[in-house]
């Protein structure tokens, strides 16, 4: 039996590969999401006010390394930022495939993302209004674009770069950022990357890929001194 990879390469027509690819990328988005859900229980009670953040952004309920350790608030923008970071990685590897596939692919993620963020507005924001929507909609999809302008440079040119990416579109540039933790996402998001990077095609384009832990695992990047602070060390 041919491989996934070997059909998209060789055998498939475009038209058919739309339909693998549509369902493969609507699984994967998923797993891009899973880190960052939330919940808003209010929203499912008549009559229930949603809590909001001192910014006035409806307040969620969350779990995971993301919201219980790096203590980021359940919200719709975060859930957002979260997911970009793992849609990034797959996009990174989605133009690994051949070039006349690899937008498809592409494309079909990133619309898997909207239509999930249209109907986390309706269901857990009760954001009912179109036009309303639909503003949130545009402002996450200029989010997104500067994710991958400042996401790609990161790549290129080192783990600084990246961190000072992550730190503006993840943290909104804070200053009371924990930075040893900043250090785990982009030692996370190296890790990944690599991950994806050895995978074959088949184990991409399957749709059941799975990210491996979180960003706690790379702990000890954190409690690493940089080279430049173990060459000041030296001079002292």
């Amino acid at each position: 039996m041919a491989s996934i990879a070997q059909k998209l390469r060789e055998k498939a027509p475009l038209m058919t590969e739309t339909y693998v690819a549509y369902a493969a990328t609507q699984r994967l988005l998923k797993e891009c999401a899973r880190p960052g859900d939330y919940t808003i229980p209010q929203a499912l009670e008549k009559n229930a006010e949603i809590p909001r953040d001192a910014t006035g952004a409806h307040l969620g309920e969350g779990t995971g390394w993301w919201y219980e350790t790096l203590h980021l608030a359940p919200t719709f923008i975060n859930w957002a930022q979260i997911t970009f970071i793992h849609m990034y990685l797959l996009q990174v590897r989605f133009r690994m495939f051949p070039k006349t596939h690899a937008p498809l692919w592409i494309q079909h993620l990133t619309n898997h993302a909207f239509y999930a963020a249209e109907d986390r507005l309706v269901v857990w924001h009760k954001l009912n209004s179109n036009s309303l929507r639909q503003k949130y909609l545009k402002d996450m999809f200029s989010q997104w674009r500067a994710v991958l302008l400042s996401y790609d440079e990161g790549l290129v040119k080192g783990d600084a770069v990246l961190a000072a990416a992550v730190w503006r579109n993840l943290f909104a540039g804070r200053e009371d950022v924990d930075f040893q933790k900043l250090a785990q996402i982009v030692g996370y998001m190296r890790r990944e990357s690599r991950r994806l990077e050895m995978a074959t095609d088949d184990e991409v384009a399957n749709g059941e890929w799975k990210f491996r832990g979180d960003p706690s695992e790379e702990e000890s990047i954190g409690k690493t001194p940089s080279r430049l602070m173990a060459i000041e060390g030296a001079k002292a």
